[in-house]
């Protein structure tokens, strides 16, 4: 039996065809990259590592936009095609359970990820220390705060779109409030998005040399009748700095901590200006995809030089192909997860 997407079909996916010179890349940039240049709302200097997703019969997106003072927020955005948008001029207000305000000192990187009818935003905060922070929605007006899942030091959350088992799932990279000298991704589980445990190893850095610093989630999972099709970042070390580069797994459906197949290579990586050259030079960083059962279409959304949002594009039953054809799994990633 082929591979098969399941997910709710989604007819307009921005789309561009694989360039005739890239014959066997198994994701190809979209031609009029970046999407989202720079200063691209007033008091917002760069927008970048942001999430989008279809809503009603246009797109919407959280949007990571680093202030002209220097500080990360997460602004709302709204667009008919997916490549076009209009940016909230103001960030994204977050209330508690009672209404009242209850804004993060800072937010970056946010996810955005429906389950069940409301839309979860996870994004990376200050909690004595860099941790995760969690807000839902049903309507894109109003925001409220969930307790935070982790306590410090946490980043790259990253939600499954459904429940597993009667669990929501949620990837996370335990980390520090720096550059990360670990970096493996977990995964953990909670009954009510307010209690999580039950964790458990997912994948550890150093499989292949593209990825030998760190490893952290990046889109929310495409459910397949073979896995979890994932597209996640990952970072080496060079004599000139980090260089961030996407790569691909499939996990287990019923058990996401057990990897099925892990690509020893890259599939995207640094090469055009607008991904060498910026405020972090050097870094493809995936954050959302928007994709198509029907046609097949999967269109990637990530953060460049940490000063652009870029667009990339790739064909489901390829993309399995490719990551299947180049996978190597290491003697942890086959373990069902460490407790």
């Amino acid at each position: 039996m082929p591979p098969k997407m399941i997910a709710p079909p989604v007819a307009n996916v921005p789309w561009q065809e694989r360039p005739a010179t890239l014959k066997n890349a198994p994701v190809w940039r979209y031609d009029q990259n970046p999407v989202i240049g720079r200063n691209p709302a007033p008091g917002v200097a760069r927008i970048f590592n942001s999430a989008v997703m279809p809503y009603g019969d246009a797109f919407i997106g959280v949007f990571r936009g680093e202030q002209t003072n220097g500080v990360p927020h997460i602004y709302l955005g709204r667009s008919q095609d997916a490549i076009h948008w209009d940016i909230e001029e103001e960030k994204i207000p977050f209330v508690d359970d009672d209404g009242q305000p209850a804004m993060p000192v800072y937010a970056y990187d946010p996810r955005l990820v429906e389950v069940e009818g409301i839309y979860y935003i996870i994004w990376c905060q200050d909690f004595y220390g860099a941790s995760i922070g969690l807000a839902k929605t049903t309507d894109f007006k109003t925001f409220t705060r969930v307790e935070s899942p982790f306590i410090p030091f946490n980043r790259n959350a990253v939600l499954f779109p459904r429940r597993i088992n009667g669990k929501y799932m949620m990837l996370s990279r335990p980390s520090d409030s720096g550059h990360t000298p670990f970096g493996d991704i977990f995964l953990s589980e909670s009954p009510d998005m307010v209690y999580w445990g039950r964790h458990r190893h997912v994948m550890g850095r150093g499989q292949a040399w593209w990825e030998s610093l760190k490893i952290g989630g990046g889109a929310a999972p495409i459910e397949t009748n073979e896995g979890w099709l994932m597209f996640y970042h990952g970072v080496s070390g060079t004599c000139n700095g980090f260089v961030y580069s996407i790569g691909g797994a499939i996990l287990d459906l019923d058990e996401p901590s057990r990897v099925l197949y892990r690509c020893e290579t890259f599939l995207l990586t640094p090469e055009e200006w607008y991904e060498e050259r910026g405020f972090v030079p050097n870094v493809c960083f995936p954050c959302a995809t928007i994709h198509d059962p029907a046609s097949g279409r999967i269109a990637i959304y990530y953060g460049a030089a940490d000063s652009y949002v870029g667009l990339a594009f790739c064909r489901f039953e390829e993309i399995m192909e490719y990551i299947k054809k180049h996978s190597r799994l290491t003697d942890t990633d086959v373990e069902l997860g460490k407790r």
